[in-house]
């Protein structure tokens, strides 16, 4: 497993980390699946877990805590984000920093995250969601600060609304915040334009979530996949976005072979930017975390295969079903 900076920290993180999303609050996940699929990713070198109080209302959360004790040898990041006060994901312009995050709520989700992980202190505490027009209200900073302080939290993140990369330019400017969690993949390129170079001169850590675009970069989806219900992809993948992202998937399909498969295709081009400090897959199954930290092995694409991946770029923008 090779191993980046995390921005101006001095953390060496996995360069494939591990999402939690789907060990808690989808479908069919199970936890005894969920902790033999976790364990193999820290057999595996990956040292960087990211949840959340809002994946499973703090049951993921009790999930890596009880993977950190069951490896105490290791030095294992944990990163977890405070739930909007509204529970609404993700923010609307018209939303309020009282609605989402007045300094309580922001106290009592840490203090809520620390027991569910049986932690004194989470790595890398992370709002779940954002707007920039709360950047410089100081009630915010000043919990971020108190929190700090009191050692219950060693660093800072935003983890910014889907289509919405340039939504944090000048909360990363008040130097409190340390890391950002932004959609980056072979679709979704649109970080590249402002936001990593800004954490580049400012030193703060890019986390790209959605490395799969939900799933259509695996290749798995077509135009007449359908989902179960009470999967959240139902609702994510309705006719008008499917059907486009089933196309684009075709798109890439000619550069498939049999020694590289689309999904580590996918996560090859992510790691071909050294702006990106760790990318985070959802891993449930045992085999998804083999081939994931498989393509961890320091080769890097072809540079004719690259900018042929470049050209798929797909800018988009937030629409109802796309929350």
């Amino acid at each position: 497993m090779q191993l980046r900076k995390f921005g101006r920290t001095n953390w060496q993180v996995s360069e494939i980390g591990y999402g939690m999303w789907g060990a808690s609050g989808w479908k069919g996940s199970e936890d005894s699946q969920s902790e033999k699929s976790l364990d193999l990713a820290v057999e595996r070198g990956v040292n960087f877990f990211d949840t959340a109080w809002g994946y499973g209302e703090g049951h993921s959360e009790q999930l890596l805590g009880k993977l950190v004790q069951r490896h105490q040898s290791k030095k294992i990041y944990v990163a977890t984000k405070i739930p909007p006060m509204n529970f609404k994901w993700p923010s609307k312009k018209s939303y309020s920093l009282d609605e989402c995050f007045p300094a309580d709520h922001i106290k009592k989700y840490t203090e809520t995250s620390l027991k569910n992980l049986g932690l004194e202190k989470i790595d890398l505490m992370q709002f779940h969601v954002w707007e920039d027009a709360w950047a410089f209200d100081d009630r915010w900073q000043r919990a971020v600060e108190d929190l700090q302080k009191e050692g219950k939290v060693d660093a800072w993140g935003i983890s910014v609304n889907r289509w919405e990369p340039e939504n944090c330019l000048n909360t990363l400017k008040t130097g409190l915040i340390d890391s950002v969690q932004v959609i980056y993949n072979i679709f979704d390129q649109a970080p590249e334009d402002v936001l990593f170079p800004l954490c580049k001169k400012l030193g703060i850590a890019t986390i790209a979530r959605v490395p799969f675009d939900e799933g259509t970069l695996t290749g798995n989806i077509t135009k007449d996949t359908t989902f179960d219900e009470g999967d959240w992809r139902a609702s994510y993948f309705v006719p008008e976005n499917l059907i486009a992202s089933a196309e684009h998937a075709d798109l890439l399909r000619p550069f498939v072979t049999k020694e590289m498969s689309m999904a580590e295709l996918a996560l090859r081009f992510i790691l071909m930017n050294d702006d990106v400090s760790t990318t985070i897959p959802g891993m449930r199954k045992e085999r998804n975390v083999l081939a994931n930290t498989a393509v961890s092995d320091g080769t890097r694409l072809d540079a004719d295969m690259y900018n042929v991946l470049k050209k798929h770029r797909w800018d988009r923008e937030p629409t109802a079903w796309s929350q």
